[in-house]
């Protein structure tokens, strides 16, 4: 059984495995041995123990589903694509097709580290002035300044409890974003993730759009894959279920089961669930006539999967003016609390 506390396996190594899985597959070697060969090449990867751990339960198990299923650090998607494959006899296209999945999801993860990083850094040391200025520049200046018996009025004294309290604020708010934002890395990378991933997803309307066109990709090529692979249809929607990563998802494919053992048509379960926009359900409806159904899913996850991309590549694109923004309100804060101080010092030397 797996375990939800462990730290998962990176999306770049992911793509890595599965490659190789492929590789091994189409050269026609025995599984068990390209594991074990896999493990001996592991030392300097950081993952020794997760394959030598994975040779084990293979060893034991025989089956790659299993000794997958077995390790909590590879993500349920990947274990049950493997099952799928496995059932269907077609494991070396789904290993390959896995392989371009995680490599792309590597990129779009690496694409928002390097938009994310800087202004995170940025943030950083802006929180770091405001904390100088606030406990350490204004009081020097307002000792000095008593000192020479120039006390600031009650206006000039209002100007520098609001800048030193909109000082605090912006500090406070960076703070806040500063943790909010390593909480969420941390917790994406252990057991929790999806966890995280539900609460992005129900929050954030970029998320939503993007978990949706995934889970369609996903259930489409399930579908493809086992309807080619001689499944009944029935079969085929109970694995495509397995593979969805949102409550939301796996509730629309359970709708096309149900409606199926209600004895309705493929086209018209595929109708009714809401997973598939109206494009791709009357081009299912004209495959189930010509009995195409297996390749027009295949073409309907291609057209997801390119969604999918765009998806990505917009919520890239979102992330940094708005982190921009952020910081211009940092430097207005930073800016106020300077000079809001210093104001009412000056005021009271008049």
């Amino acid at each position: 059984m797996k375990k939800g506390n462990e730290k998962t396996v990176s999306a770049a190594e992911l793509g890595i495995f599965c490659g190789q899985v492929a590789m091994f597959l189409e050269a026609g070697m025995p599984l068990y041995e390209g594991i074990r060969t896999m493990t001996e090449n592991s030392g300097e990867t950081g993952y020794g123990d997760v394959y030598t751990a994975l040779n084990a339960a293979m060893e034991e198990k025989g089956s790659l589903y299993e000794a997958l299923q077995a390790d909590a650090r590879f993500p349920v998607y990947l274990t049950e694509m493997v099952g799928i494959g496995e059932r269907a006899g077609r494991l070396e296209q789904v290993m390959r097709s896995l392989q371009k999945q995680y490599e792309r999801e590597d990129r779009v993860k690496k694409a928002v580290r390097s938009v994310v990083m800087y202004p995170l850094t940025l943030s950083i040391m802006l929180a770091a002035v405001i904390a100088i200025i606030l406990w350490k520049v204004v009081p020097v200046f307002r000792r000095v300044l008593g000192s020479m018996g120039l006390n600031a009025e009650s206006s000039a004294s209002s100007l520098s409890n609001a800048g030193t309290a909109i000082g605090v604020v912006v500090l406070c708010l960076v703070g806040l974003v500063l943790l909010t934002a390593l909480a969420v890395a941390i917790l994406l990378r252990t057991g929790k993730r999806k966890t995280v991933l539900a609460l992005l997803n129900r929050f954030l309307k970029p998320v939503r759009t993007l978990n949706a066109n995934l889970n369609a990709s996903r259930v489409a090529a399930v579908l493809s894959m086992l309807l080619s692979g001689g499944f009944t249809a029935e079969e085929a929607l109970a694995l495509a279920k397995s593979v969805t990563d949102t409550e939301e998802a796996a509730a629309k494919t359970q709708k096309i089961l149900d409606t199926l053992e209600d004895g309705k048509g493929m086209a018209e379960a595929v109708a009714c669930c809401g997973l598939f926009d109206t494009l791709s359900v009357r081009m299912f409806r004209t495959a189930c006539a010509a009995g195409r159904e297996a390749e027009t899913m295949e073409r309907i996850a291609e057209t997801y999967e390119e969604r999918a991309e765009d998806a990505m590549q917009r919520l890239v694109s979102i992330i940094e003016p708005t982190l921009v923004a952020v910081l211009s309100a940092v430097v207005g804060g930073v800016l106020l609390a300077v000079m809001l101080p210093m104001a009412g010092i000056l005021t009271g030397m008049l």
